[in-house]
């Protein structure tokens, strides 16, 4: 009778322990666990630690709750003024909450990647190229709201949305570096013609005060003589104006006017 206990005593325990080890399951820090009782949501979902489901009975889902990185495919379009281009971007986005990731959308990041791409032609063609190329934050946050409106019924947060690259034509490339040459010219142009304008003005100036007082043209014509004539490998010609020679007659004539 004893011996018989102690048969099905071990055998109860034993039962219990392949219940046990077949309803215990571990669900990670960044993970939330779903549970399906014959097909139907059940209960709350999981928290991370140990908890336990009906075998057969019960199917444990457990859901990434972590960021999740999203290249989107180079799209090609055509912008608002006629230029073909094709544009790459990121997305980063993350589940907040777990049983409508799994319920509302067959597949939840096969769901934003569609989105997004969709989003991101629709973006090329509502754009300018200079936004495209300029004007990024405004494009990506525009963008982060067209994918985040649908994917919050998905139990889906969109992170951030980030433009990676935007790719020209060859020829519109050497398009751009004929316009961007031209513009540098034309700064250089107006930069020396507004230098032009002020030593002309300054000149002017100078032209004023030195016919008021002869003689400073006389020592500025010195001064320049002086100047050319540090150069040793050059042959200096000194003109004699006729200014200087009515200087030295009004010279000789002021002291017999004494």
């Amino acid at each position: 009778m004893l011996q018989e206990l102690l048969t099905a005593a071990a055998a109860v325990g034993s039962a219990g322990v392949v219940y046990v080890a077949s309803a215990a399951r571990v669900v990670k820090q960044y993970e939330r666990g779903v549970v399906f009782r014959l097909g139907r949501l059940a209960g709350e979902v999981r928290r991370p630690g140990f908890t336990m489901v009906v075998p057969v009975v019960d199917r444990l889902h457990k859901v990434n709750m972590q960021i999740v990185t999203l290249p989107v495919p180079a799209q090609e379009g055509i912008t608002r003024d006629n230029v073909t281009v094709r544009v790459d971007a990121v997305v980063y986005f993350k589940v907040i909450d777990a049983a409508n990731a799994l319920v509302r959308v067959e597949d939840y990041r096969f769901a934003v990647s569609q989105m997004a791409q969709t989003s991101l032609r629709s973006i090329i063609g509502k754009s300018d190229l200079d936004d495209l190329l300029s004007d990024r934050e405004k494009l990506n946050q525009g963008l982060e709201l067209m994918i985040d409106s649908p994917a919050v019924g998905w139990g889906v947060q969109i992170d951030r949305v980030e433009i990676k690259d935007v790719s020209l034509p060859d020829t519109m490339k050497r398009s751009m570096a004929r316009q961007a040459e031209a513009d540098r010219e034309r700064r250089a142009r107006v930069i020396n013609a507004d230098a032009e304008l002020q030593a002309s003005k300054v000149l002017a100036e100078a032209a004023r005060e030195m016919s008021e007082t002869p003689a400073a043209l006389q020592l500025r014509l010195l001064q320049t003589v002086v100047a050319v004539a540090a150069e040793k490998n050059s042959t200096l010609v000194l003109p004699f104006p006729v200014e200087l020679l009515r200087f030295l007659e009004k010279a000789q004539e002021h002291p017999v006017e004494q």
